[in-house]
C-alpha cells in the first residue's frame, strides 16, 4: 500500500465543489482518491507560503559551513588521529 503525503483526503465526486474541499482542508494539502487509489494531490496556495521551509542552497549550506568553522575546528583536529 502507498503512503500519503497528507491526512486530508477527497474523492473525485468532492471535487466538484473545490472551494468546500479547499475549506475543509484548512490550508493543508489534500490528496484526491478514486476508486481507493490516490490519483493526485491538491495544494492549496496557504500551504505554498513563506512559512513552510524550502531546502538551503548549497551556496546557504556553504556559508554556513564557513561561518561554523572556527566552532567545528577542535573537533576535526581531534578526530584527524584517530
Amino acid at each position: 500500500m502507498k503512503r500519503l503525503l497528507t491526512n486530508q483526503i477527497c474523492t473525485i465526486t468532492e471535487l466538484r465543489e473545490p472551494q468546500k474541499v479547499i475549506d475543509a482542508a484548512g490550508g493543508r494539502p489534500v490528496a484526491i482518491m478514486k476508486n481507493s487509489r490516490c490519483i493526485g494531490y491538491l495544494v492549496p496556495e496557504e500551504a505554498t507560503s513563506a512559512d513552510v521551509p524550502r531546502p538551503a542552497t548549497m551556496e546557504e549550506v556553504m556559508a554556513s559551513i564557513r561561518k561554523r568553522r572556527p566552532q567545528n575546528q577542535p573537533v576535526l583536529d581531534y578526530l584527524k588521529d584517530k
